[in-house]
């Protein structure tokens, strides 16, 4: 009787302890990810080593959502594990598209007239849906700009002006590098990592 007993509290013993294994365990996977999320939307803060390093210098493309209406309210360069970041927060609504490639010289576009940007190569990007302050509803961003680096290969990042629902900005860099462009949303990015 005593030994049924023994054996009936050591089941629920284990039962109980594998249900609290089973919770930290979800706990520790979900806390990570969140952790994970929370960096990467903050430029300043080092990156998940899980990011993996750009390795290709190609020209990157991808099309704006229709109907989108955005405006970049904020310009930040940050530090990460193999990278530099490059974050355009915009505001409005719809999903920016984005068209990004190195260039021999950074050109205003409409103007022609070039523009200043420290770096012995320069990356433009170009911004797909982006709207003028009065259609997207939100304030543009005022500055600074150019945007220093931050002592990696991104030695500035100059511009935000948008011309016929394209935004324009140019990334000096120290050399030409592998690069990435990627979306995030809540609030609307366009991210671009560049190898170090």
């Amino acid at each position: 009787m005593t030994t049924n007993r023994t054996r009936s509290f050591a089941a629920v013993a284990a039962i109980a302890v594998g249900v609290s294994l089973t919770a930290c365990s979800q706990d520790a996977e979900t806390t990570p990810t969140a952790a994970t999320s929370a960096v990467t939307s903050t430029s300043s803060a080092a990156a998940s080593t899980t990011e993996p390093v750009p390795t290709d210098s190609s020209d990157k493309t991808s099309a704006a959502g229709t109907e989108s209406k955005l405006t970049v309210v904020d310009i930040r360069v940050g530090e990460h594990d193999g990278f530099d970041r490059v974050v355009y927060e915009m505001g409005g609504t719809g999903t920016p598209g984005w068209r990004v490639k190195y260039v021999d010289a950074a050109t205003q576009e409409g103007s022609g007239k070039p523009v200043d940007i420290k770096g012995a190569e320069v990356i433009q990007v170009l911004i797909d849906g982006s709207a003028y302050p009065f259609d997207s509803g939100v304030e543009q961003y005022s500055g600074p700009n150019p945007v220093p680096g931050v002592g990696g290969v991104v030695t500035e990042v100059n511009g935000s002006n948008v011309f016929e629902g394209v935004t324009q900005s140019f990334i000096g860099v120290t050399e030409k590098q592998p690069f990435t462009v990627t979306t995030l949303s809540d609030p609307p990015r366009v991210v671009v990592d560049v190898a170090r």
